[in-house]
């Protein structure tokens, strides 16, 4: 799921949310109880395998312990609102639970997350870890709160065949946006029952609108260009980047070229793309997560052998051909414990188990993940999982990451709302821009902005 996030009922995400068991210390024989709550649905179980594998193994070396999985079927807008909700009690708050690398700091500022330096500091395995792993799970303050699952980053995954019809050959890298067109408007013309390149826009598809598509167009946009200015610690507003990728989004719908507005505003867009369209060759291109094997994969949602000699990776281009020369953007998801825990000791414990380097190897391969731990990275079963394997991980060299502040949530949707205004044709891009720059302001105020 990582950023395939879909949004549907948050009424009934409120109300699943009190189903969600709280910190146990005591389950009525006399041993303690460690909750677990985390993400699964019928094209997520990779983490669902993985927990079970983890609460075999930490039960055995822990006698009279019992770990309680807590999964949780919802799509990732949907489980961190009922996540939210429960860590806002003690009463409902589980112990350990799995949690998205941009909400930490804000759930570290809210008081949700137990710090986890001082006992980092007595698990050798710490030292596996890289340092975009160590600093995915920091809040504010420079310490430590979640541990990394692993990472991802972003590519356009194409379809070769499509493209070779099209006269475009494969391998493929567009030096430019105007190179993404000029494929697109080949692939149209060649084959029009083709959707020629898809990137998510709207509300409907929540984070992967932002982290999927508009970013990688925002941050190829020049140097100091971005959502946010570190130096200053401020939002940018007034950007021509941000008019210019409203633009390139505005043209792909228009000209017909990505799906129609309607489609993309469906949540569940996604589900079309990895098991229909690809492997029916109706698609000619997308830009999508690391993971996307994953999908593909024997015990995947959408099994399609074909996939490893069907499919292309490039990267997504800058602008104009600006150095780097490409885009990409990364996140990925931790394990976190509740401040409320009854405990910690345990929860911290049961954590290190899921990361030990047998279990992350595990599901770095059966997940699709770049790995964050070094002996994982190192490993050959992990080099050999997928022909694409160091494609996605030669992308971290040009990746960018989303703000980790406490206020980004909430500056996401006001960038989603601007992509969706301009594919149903409501707002010119510069008015979407203008209306984001208000959002921007009323949720940080006039001196938490700076010009871009």
């Amino acid at each position: 799921m990582r950023a395939r996030t879909i949004v549907t009922s948050v009424a009934a995400a409120s109300a699943a949310a009190l189903l969600l068991g709280g910190c146990s210390a005591d389950d009525g024989t006399g041993g303690d109880t460690v909750t677990v709550v985390y993400a699964k649905t019928d094209s997520f179980e990779v983490l669902d395998t993985l927990m079970k594998k983890a609460k075999t193994e930490f039960e055995a070396s822990h006698d009279g312990i019992t770990v309680d999985l807590q999964p949780i079927t919802a799509t990732d807008d949907d489980y961190k609102t009922r996540l939210q909700l429960s860590l806002a009690s003690p009463d409902t708050a589980p112990d350990v639970f799995y949690e998205d690398t941009f909400t930490v700091r804000s759930d570290v500022e809210a008081g949700y997350l137990l710090g986890l330096d001082d006992r980092l500091g007595e698990w050798d395995d710490w030292a596996m870890f890289d340092e975009a792993g160590r600093s995915a799970g920091a809040g504010e303050d420079g310490g430590i709160y979640a541990l990394p699952l692993g990472t991802d980053t972003r590519v356009i995954w194409y379809r070769k065949d499509v493209l070779e019809k099209a006269g475009i050959a494969t391998p493929w890298q567009p030096q430019s946006w105007d190179d993404i067109l000029a494929a697109a408007a080949a692939i149209k013309e060649s084959q029009p029952d083709v959707v020629p390149f898809n990137m998510y826009a709207g509300t409907g598809t929540g984070e992967g609108t932002v982290m999927q598509s508009f970013y990688e167009l925002l941050y190829g946009t020049g140097e100091g260009t971005g959502l946010y200015d570190d130096s200053s610690g401020k939002w940018v507003v007034g950007s021509q980047g941000f008019i210019d990728s409203l633009t390139f989004l505005q043209t792909l719908y228009d000209e017909g070229y990505a799906v129609s507005p309607d489609r993309a505003l469906d949540p569940n867009v996604w589900q079309a793309v990895f098991g229909e369209w690809f492997p029916k060759a109706t698609l000619g291109a997308t830009v999508e997560g690391s993971y996307t094997p994953s999908f593909w994969a024997e015990g995947g949602q959408y099994p399609w052998p074909e996939y490893t000699d069907a499919m292309g990776v490039a990267l997504f281009p800058t602008q104009d051909g600006e150095e780097p020369g490409g885009v990409s953007m990364s996140g990925g998801w931790t394990l976190a414990a509740s401040a409320q825990t009854d405990v910690p000791d345990l929860a911290f414990e049961f954590m290190t188990t899921v990361l030990n380097k047998e279990n992350a190897l595990w599901y770095a391969i059966n997940n699709a993940q770049i790995a964050v731990r070094t002996d994982v990275a190192e490993d050959p079963s992990y080099l050999e999982s997928n022909p694409f394997v160091g494609a996605v991980t030669d992308a971290v060299s040009v990746t960018h990451f989303r703000p980790a502040t406490s206020d980004y949530p909430q500056i996401s949707v006001a960038a989603q709302q601007a992509t969706e205004a301009v594919i149903t044709g409501q707002q010119s891009p510069a008015e979407a821009a203008a209306a984001y720059d208000d959002a921007v302001r009323e949720i940080v105020g006039d001196d938490g902005v700076t010009t871009g």
